[in-house]
């Protein structure tokens, strides 16, 4: 249920959908940690890159002068069919400390967005001559368990018509701060309509433009404490940044109309484990560790998608879908003038 009331808290593609009991790993030491820590969170940061860069346009009609449209817009990232990003391989050996409690020495384990629950893992080693401590837990499902398929985002966008057939958007998510969740989401775009250039554009069935737009999100997740590791503001925080270049085409009808695209994204986003974890039983349980560790996420790929637009006075509704990595459904209601 944590997972459930923290994606509707956020409503964004945050990765910090991870189980209350991921710190336990740290109970393995801190090498261990970052490691499966970073193949753990890895795929729900790559959705969500995917997913704020979605929603920049339902038209390739620039907008005339003074004209404005605002938006709420809504984006569903899929990774149901998508069992590459749900689980990784665990190899032992790749380890130091991390066993399996089955005697398996690999297996497929979840990621935060998979399905796989009860995996019993622990931690072995002398503490002092001639003593061993153990130390044994569960390792963390992710967002399936839970029957969520998607990796959600949501914003408003304000774009407004300039000079020369161009127009500019502005997005943004008001900071969301509550007892476990603080995030925020803005971004930047332009749009550029290229067949207003014609001497034919008043008679074209449709209208070409190009699209760029930036998106900057940063969100943190508390830890809870647990049995096996304590410790003070322990979080992850996120920061991502997206990049979408797109050719728009769209019909040009008074009452609905079809657009579609093809375009290119690239994202980073910097993760970074901070607070203190001080580890409570096992071979590490006199450890602290302090903002243990960062790691970065990165991608790039050509995405497609079709859409249609209502428009019914002042009041527009558009449905599109994106063809990506990971596939998106895009939900606006907008409302504008001109």
């Amino acid at each position: 249920m944590k997972k459930i009331l923290l994606l509707l808290c956020m409503a964004t593609g945050m990765v910090c959908s991870a189980q209350s009991n991921a710190s336990d790993i740290f109970a393995a030491g801190v090498d261990d940690a970052e490691q499966f820590l970073n193949n753990y969170l890895n795929p729900v940061s790559e959705g969500a890159l995917y997913s704020i860069s979605n929603g920049w346009y339902n038209t390739a009609d620039a907008k005339p002068l003074l004209g404005f449209e605002i938006s709420v817009i809504g984006n569903m990232t899929s990774f149901k069919n998508k069992e590459d990003k749900k689980t990784f391989t665990l190899n032992t050996a790749d380890y130091n400390n991390l066993q399996f409690q089955d005697g398996s020495s690999s297996k497929l384990v979840s990621t935060a967005l998979g399905d796989i629950e009860g995996v019993g893992v622990f931690v072995e080693g002398e503490v002092a001559p001639g003593i061993t401590a153990r130390e044994d837990f569960i390792l963390p499902s992710g967002l399936s368990a839970e029957g969520i398929d998607f990796v959600p985002s949501a914003y408003l966008q304000v774009s407004m018509g300039l000079i020369k057939a161009t127009e500019i958007k502005v997005r943004f998510l008001p900071k969301i701060d509550t007892e476990e969740v603080a995030v925020g989401l803005y971004g930047i775009g332009v749009q550029h309509e290229l067949t207003k250039h014609l001497p034919a554009d008043k008679v074209l069935p449709v209208a070409v433009s190009a699209v760029v737009g930036y998106t900057h999100l940063n969100g943190t997740y508390d830890f809870t404490n647990t049995s096996v590791v304590d410790g003070e503001n322990q979080k992850i925080d996120t920061n991502m940044d997206t990049w979408a270049f797109q050719a728009v085409v769209s019909t040009k009808l008074p009452i609905i109309n079809f657009y579609g695209g093809l375009g290119y994204i690239t994202g980073k986003s910097s993760t970074d484990i901070l607070g203190t974890y001080r580890v409570q039983s096992g071979p590490f349980q006199s450890e602290t560790y302090t903002d243990p560790f960062s790691f970065q996420s990165e991608v790039s790929g050509v995405t497609g998608n079709i859409g249609a637009k209502l428009k019914l006075g002042f009041f527009r509704l558009n449905v599109d879908y994106t063809v990506a990595e990971f596939n998106n459904l895009a939900v606006g209601v907008n409302f504008g003038f001109r």
